[in-house]
């Protein structure tokens, strides 16, 4: 972790390593693959083994109302974000069919030095590891939560499907 000056703007400049993030997945029970954009590093998660769809259900759906209130993390659909982390979430595709089983998470690796998390936690490479790993494992057991009718889709529970 740096800090960096943008004009008058400062920022932490996370360097997440690529072998940490692995390991964290196949820790979750996923692959992945790693790709490294210039202010963000892309991973394209997949479970390993075929137990049905990842938990990422719509949230306004009263039928999911139980699968809600354990939720830990919540996800705008319009814009993908995964409310208070660096995380942005978004479908991935077979072809023109949604792929329920994979899920594409974005990591920002620059964000403004006053950045917090919830509890007021200051941003490190080791919590965003510990947040990436708790929302890779609630895909799985516990779910996340689609707030929004439009942009990202659910890949489970009643509710739209488009």
């Amino acid at each position: 972790m740096r800090y960096l000056q943008a004009g008058e703007q400062q920022l932490v400049a996370l360097e997440p390593d690529h072998d940490t993030l692995r390991q964290l997945v196949q820790q979750a029970g996923f692959g992945c693959e790693i790709i490294k954009e210039r202010r963000r590093v892309i991973l394209e998660v997949r479970a390993l083994e075929s137990s049905g769809p990842l938990l990422l259900f719509d949230a306004s759906d009263s039928a999911n109302l139980g699968w809600f209130s354990r939720c830990q993390f919540y996800v705008d659909s319009v814009s993908g974000v995964v409310l208070q982390t660096p995380l942005l979430m978004s479908n991935c595709f077979d072809g023109d069919q949604l792929s329920r089983d994979r899920v594409r998470i974005s990591m920002a690796t620059e964000l403004p030095v006053g950045f917090r998390l919830p509890g007021k936690r200051n941003l490190t490479e080791q919590v965003v590891y510990a947040l990436l790993f708790s929302l890779i494992s609630a895909l799985k057991e516990t779910g996340v939560a689609l707030c929004g009718s439009s942009g990202l889709r659910p890949l489970t529970g009643s509710g739209r499907t488009r």
